[in-house]
């Protein structure tokens, strides 16, 4: 027994790949490949959508689908698929589960996503008649012809395609379009002002340095998400990420691989202040104390072969005046200036020692030469004056 279905106007748009394909000729690599055909079937007029695509993966799938609801000038209520991959993740005779991009999709345009049964043809009796259609009066006719791009596939397509829906029918009046006029152009909702965004999704887990993945590409979350598992949303043009159904983060996408993007409040307030870390900001920090502590600085990050060598030093200077008075930091480095000792761990000791109170000892100056008459200089001996010393009888192994 067979249920005869009855078909409202506007409700039904039944959706399948072909199983036959189309050979495309590649001139830059002498390689051919096989492009998919994408049938979609309007229930009440048979009006009949076909489009090449290259692969039936889900980027192809949500853009068919776009375009078929575009070439009908508005949306039905009900998209009924096959149980692809691509669209329907989980295959249930009760609850079959839809594609997350697959069901965004549905939203943006108002349309319910109603699987047929597997196994069960004659759910999409409609479109398996269309596919077949397709294949006889479409396919057959391009099947002597060569194609070097997927646009001359399509461009032979729709004009076979207006050919094929204005073909009469054989037993009763008028043909697909002249049905599509009166039946379902009517009845479909109109297209939303906005065309669909493609995004892509994907769930992934916070990495200890608050960034997650996608398409080998690095992208910022806030800290507190660390090790929680979120999902990203990736379009064209964005990256959105979600946390529990919120939106927690959105960049502009970047095909740098390996690269990283990063909003700067995602980071800790730690990490933060390191980055703040310059030459000019170390020297203007170490001026609130006083023009001698600047002097200790300055003189710490110009004996480095690089400045971020002395950052440490300099940042234990500056905290050394929130422990000491900076009338104190200040003496200790001026002593330190003076005794040419510019390092963290001197003015640590002067202050700790309380030695910045005392004036700093002037280096002596270096002693004069020794004048004695038993000392002879250089031009004594080079003059040959120097008279021969015979070894004693202790020293005649010299």
């Amino acid at each position: 027994m067979v249920l005869r279905q009855a078909h409202r106007a506007g409700e039904k748009l039944f959706v399948d790949y072909a199983g036959r394909t189309i050979a495309v000729q590649d001139p830059a690599h002498s390689a051919i490949r096989e492009a998919q055909l994408f049938v979609g079937v309007l229930g009440a007029s048979n009006y009949t959508f076909a489009e090449a695509t290259w692969t039936q993966g889900l980027g192809d799938w949500i853009g068919s689908h776009i375009r078929a609801f575009e070439f009908f000038q508005g949306v039905p209520e009900i998209v009924v698929p096959d149980n692809l991959k691509s669209g329907i993740t989980r295959t249930c005779r009760y609850e079959p589960g839809v594609n997350v991009t697959y069901e965004e999709m549905a939203q943006h345009y108002g349309v319910a996503v109603v699987p047929a049964r597997v196994r069960k043809p004659r759910d999409k009796a409609k479109v398996e008649a269309g596919v077949l259609l397709v294949e006889r009066w479409i396919v057959a006719a391009l099947r002597k012809r060569t194609f070097f791009s997927l646009g001359e596939v399509n461009a032979a397509l729709s004009e076979l395609l207006v050919g094929l829906n204005e073909r009469p029918f054989r037993k009763r009046d008028g043909s697909r379009r002249t049905l599509f006029e009166t039946l379902d152009r009517p009845a479909l909702k109109p297209l939303p002002a906005e065309r669909y965004q493609y995004g892509e999704w994907k769930r992934a887990r916070v990495n200890i340095d608050y960034h997650v993945e996608f398409d080998r590409h690095w992208y910022s979350v806030p800290y507190q998400l660390t090790q929680q598992e979120v999902e990203i949303r990736a379009t064209a043009a964005t990256v959105e990420v979600f946390h529990q159904g919120v939106r927690v983060a959105s960049h502009a996408r970047s095909h740098a691989a390996h690269g990283h993007t990063t909003t700067h409040e995602h980071r800790p307030k730690a990490h933060q202040r390191h980055l703040e870390w310059t030459p000019s900001r170390v020297v203007e920090w170490s001026a609130k104390i006083g023009p001698a502590t600047t002097q200790v600085v300055e003189g710490i990050l110009s004996s480095n072969r690089h400045p971020e060598q002395g950052y440490r030093s300099c940042l234990g200077i500056i905290r050394l005046g929130d422990k000491y008075p900076h009338a104190r930091v200040e003496a200790a480095a001026r002593r330190a200036v003076a005794l040419n000792v510019c390092s963290y761990q001197s003015l640590k000791a002067i202050l700790e020692n309380h030695l910045d109170g005392q004036a700093p000892q002037p280096t002596p100056d270096s002693q004069p030469p020794i004048e004695h008459p038993n000392l002879r200089g250089p031009d004594y001996y080079d003059s040959g004056a120097a008279p021969s010393v015979p070894c004693t009888q202790k020293e005649e192994s010299c």
